[in-house]
């Protein structure tokens, strides 16, 4: 049984530590993409095709060593106060 395009793209922003709404906005141009399909959204050929190519071009990029999973800004900012390390 394949899995639904929502389901891959939760499993991806596990893998990816991205926020729902970076993902959207990096993958269609539309912040609130993930809560949309989360509510119901029915989404169009072209826009599995456009998230399915990000997802794939990402995991591309991460194993050639191009990207690393990123998180969250405030998580990030929270490390940094955490370890005293200067932006």
């Amino acid at each position: 049984m394949e899995r639904s395009l929502l389901q891959r793209i939760e499993a991806f922003l596990r893998e990816s530590a991205m926020p729902p709404s970076v993902f959207g906005r990096a993958a269609v141009h539309d912040p609130r993409l993930v809560s949309d399909l989360r509510g119901g959204r029915e989404p169009g050929l072209y826009v599995i095709c456009r998230v399915e190519h990000f997802m794939n071009k990402w995991r591309a990029d991460r194993l050639a060593g191009r990207v690393q999973p990123q998180g969250d800004r405030r998580s990030r900012a929270f490390r940094r106060l955490k370890t005293g390390v200067q932006a």
